[in-house]
């Protein structure tokens, strides 16, 4: 059985929602779903999407 892990904002205590977000990096811009506080709108960035999907569009904007 699967479990999904429900995140929530340790400064509001609400649960994280999924939603776009924009993130700059180099003068270029990219958008992907990630968890967010409704309330104060931090985002949740896992060690996971850093590592991997983040890492590569990172290495790939510095090689241009």
């Amino acid at each position: 059985m699967s479990e999904e892990r429900i995140w929530k904002c340790a400064k509001c205590g609400v649960e994280l929602r999924t939603r776009k977000t924009i993130f700059n990096y180099m003068e270029r811009t990219v958008s992907h779903d990630v968890p967010v506080c409704p309330k104060c709108g931090k985002v949740f960035i896992s060690r996971a999407l850093a590592e991997g999907r983040m890492a590569e569009v990172e290495e790939q904007l510095e090689d241009k």
